[in-house]
């Protein structure tokens, strides 16, 4: 039996750059079908890869690092319109561009 042994932890800024290949909301967990940080979102049975995130993972990232010029909210607070939270978790489309150029 072959042992394998660990190595160092990989610091946190070579695997961002590892990891650049991939869109950027797969850093945070996919409300739709439940795929963990960092992996690939699944149909809803599992069964198969999806080649990019799901749209509620997209709107769950730009949530979570961008302040949005419209509602005048802080990351993690999601957006609204009158007082009203947008539906299904969606967020504005300037917050959206925001998060494009805020780094990672």
């Amino acid at each position: 039996m072959i042992r394998r042994i660990p190595g160092a932890p990989m610091p946190e800024t070579i695997r961002h750059y590892l990891r650049a290949r991939q869109h950027p909301a797969r850093a945070v967990e996919c409300p739709h079908c439940g795929a963990h940080p960092h992996r690939p979102c699944t149909t809803i049975s599992g069964r198969r890869l999806l080649p990019e995130p799901h749209p509620q993972r997209v709107s769950a990232w730009v949530r979570a690092i961008a302040c949005c010029p419209a509602c005048q909210v802080e990351p993690g607070v999601p957006c609204h319109l009158d007082g009203r939270p947008l539906r299904n978790g969606e967020v504005h489309p300037q917050r959206a561009a925001e998060a494009a150029v805020t780094p990672a």
